[in-house]
């Protein structure tokens, strides 16, 4: 069922095509060793990754809990974030411990939210469909680990607006190592991808910033974007930035007109859940490179600029009359970012051969595919 290569799927994922191609030339998921396994043995395969999908994802349920917070996902061991029972094995059984507690804590009764199998299908899924797009090649490993990384990363954007750096920056240097396995050629484009995809959108970042005075973009996403183009290569980056803000876009105006804001609303402050939402004035915000302040010495100047350029915050932090920090809080129609990058990261990788051929060819630099 799973690993004959037949069925309606096949329409949309052949295994191992290229991402996209040039006269020829070999491109990202080219590398294909299509190896001739027994029909059996390549369904038991498939069918043992998808269990595996499901129990990374039941994993992956743990970093999205823990790492917003700074907490360890190693200890303690599972347990309800309610009554702080912890989990017995029986209980943390992928999809099946959840519908067997019908959706409760075994020990004091409260729900558990319907994200934790969600989580752990989407990721059976995507494994499934990383199987399809890619066969038993060493493209696959790629993508598993890619699919990895962006569930954790699209779930903590959508609920805490950050894009972790423990998250992005392993991902970036695992996109680069992947490649090596498939020639000099895969890892200059995956370091073109991770170099180029952060320099552009650091560019966005300050133009932004310069045009609108205000902050324009997450600082996480340039991150994101980096390690996209660590696993998908430059050629990728396009497709991209294009799918993101369009969809990002269209679902965003369809969600004010429909809920009166875009993004989900922000964490309240302590001691102030349930009281309804208000516009605030936005603090005044300013820019100033650490480079320029006054009383630093020459070297330390020219040392500071090249941090200053690549990671300095773009505006500085907003600080009340006492000169604290102010908490960022999302308006009505701010919506994060990183959700639509991945998601446009998966469609380039899952669909990029398939809209490359349903696409008229002008546009086929958005999925990779160079005329």
């Amino acid at each position: 069922m799973f690993g004959s290569g037949q069925g309606w799927i096949d329409k949309f994922w052949h295994p191992a095509t290229n991402l996209g191609t040039r006269g020829g030339e070999a491109s990202l998921a080219s590398y294909a060793m299509d190896p001739e396994l027994p029909p059996f043995l390549s369904s038991v395969v498939t069918v043992w990754l998808f269990v595996l999908g499901l129990c990374i994802g039941s994993f992956l349920n743990v970093v999205i809990a823990r790492v917003p917070h700074g907490e360890s996902i190693v200890r303690p061991r599972s347990r309800c974030p309610k009554c702080g029972h912890t989990l017995a094995w029986y209980e943390n059984i992928p999809l099946v411990s959840w519908l067997a507690l019908r959706a409760r804590c075994r020990g004091c009764k409260a729900p558990i939210s319907v994200r934790y199998p969600l989580v752990e299908l989407l990721v059976g899924l995507l494994f499934l469909a990383c199987v399809r797009r890619f066969d038993f090649s060493w493209e696959l490993v790629s993508g598993l680990v890619l699919v990895t990384l962006l569930v954790p990363l699209t779930f903590i954007d959508l609920e805490h607006w950050i894009l972790p750096f423990s998250l992005t920056v392993p991902g970036i240097i695992a996109g680069v190592a992947l490649a090596v396995p498939r020639g000099g050629e895969a890892v200059r484009d995956a370091a073109l991808g991770a170099g180029v995809g952060f320099l552009a959108f650091r560019l966005m970042e300050y133009l932004g910033w310069k045009l609108f005075r205000k902050e324009a973009l997450g600082g996480g996403d340039k991150y994101l974007v980096a390690m996209l183009g660590a696993f998908l290569s430059w050629k990728a980056l396009l497709g991209i930035l294009f799918l993101s803000s369009l969809q990002g876009a269209v679902v965003g105006v369809l969600l004010i007109a429909l809920t009166g804001r875009a993004g989900p609303r922000s964490e309240a402050p302590p001691g102030k859940e349930g009281a309804p939402e208000k516009d605030t004035p936005e603090p005044e915000l300013t820019m100033t490179w650490e480079f320029t302040r006054p009383g630093r010495p020459l070297w330390r100047r020219l040392a500071l600029v090249p941090w200053c350029l690549l990671f300095q915050p773009i505006p500085d932090e907003p600080k009340d009359e006492e000169g604290e920090e102010v908490d960022w809080v999302p308006g009505k129609t701010n919506i994060p970012f990183g959700p639509w990058l991945a998601l446009a990261g998966l469609e380039i990788m899952l669909l990029g051969p398939w809209l490359a051929r349903v696409l008229p060819p002008q546009f086929a630099m958005l999925v990779g595919t160079l005329p």
